[in-house]
């Protein structure tokens, strides 16, 4: 299993891309970024060091593969949210959506939280368009001509979203349905909170 794998090679069931960023994930989640090595990625797939930099040049471009396909269908939903008109069951659906593709993300999510520095280092200047992506978000949420508190409100019931990525570990045993029921329930009630 130590030989080089060449691209296109398939590695128990992947592509040899899909298991690289499938090992990086792991060691990144569990020994942070910063104390994970290309050569301990290279090994938990099987491959050679060189085989990896066919793939990947660098650690950081491995970490961008790896977050860049979430913050991708977070654009996705940003950007069609202009076309949504701002009722309450949409609202619901958008902040439904946004949770169900953090659930099904968590395991980057934590990472990105764990590993805040470097993930704002990898990104570059591609992260103050994420930011700009969570504004449009927390606006739109809010509603048109939203008053200060309707958008705090908007921008808290984003952060409650946010505690969908660190679920795994907050409550490992807990179903995935009973953790997207409770965190949108928690959002939407920050949103709306009762009068």
């Amino acid at each position: 299993m130590g030989a080089p794998v060449v691209s296109g090679t398939v590695v128990a069931g992947r592509s040899t891309k899909d298991a690289i960023r499938d090992a990086a994930l792991q060691l990144f989640s569990t020994k942070g970024f910063d104390h994970s090595s290309l050569r301990e990625v290279a090994d938990a797939v099987g491959i050679t060091k060189a085989s990896l930099y066919y793939h990947y040049a660098s650690k950081v471009d491995l970490l961008v593969a790896i977050i860049e396909p979430m913050f991708d269908e977070v654009r996705t939903q940003v950007e069609g949210l202009d076309e949504i008109a701002h009722t309450p069951e949409n609202v619901r659906a958008v902040i439904r959506e946004r949770l169900r593709s953090t659930l099904a993300n968590r395991k980057v999510g934590a990472l990105c939280m764990r590993d805040t520095v470097a993930i704002v280092n990898a990104l570059g200047n591609r992260y103050p368009d994420l930011i700009e992506l969570h504004h449009r978000t927390c606006r739109w949420l809010a509603g048109p001509h939203a008053d200060a508190d309707t958008l705090l409100r908007a921008t808290a019931a984003m952060q409650v979203l946010s505690t969908a990525m660190m679920s795994q570990e907050i409550v490992p045993d807990t179903d995935i349905d009973h953790i997207e029921a409770t965190l949108l329930n928690a959002a939407l009630g920050v949103l709306y909170p009762a009068r």
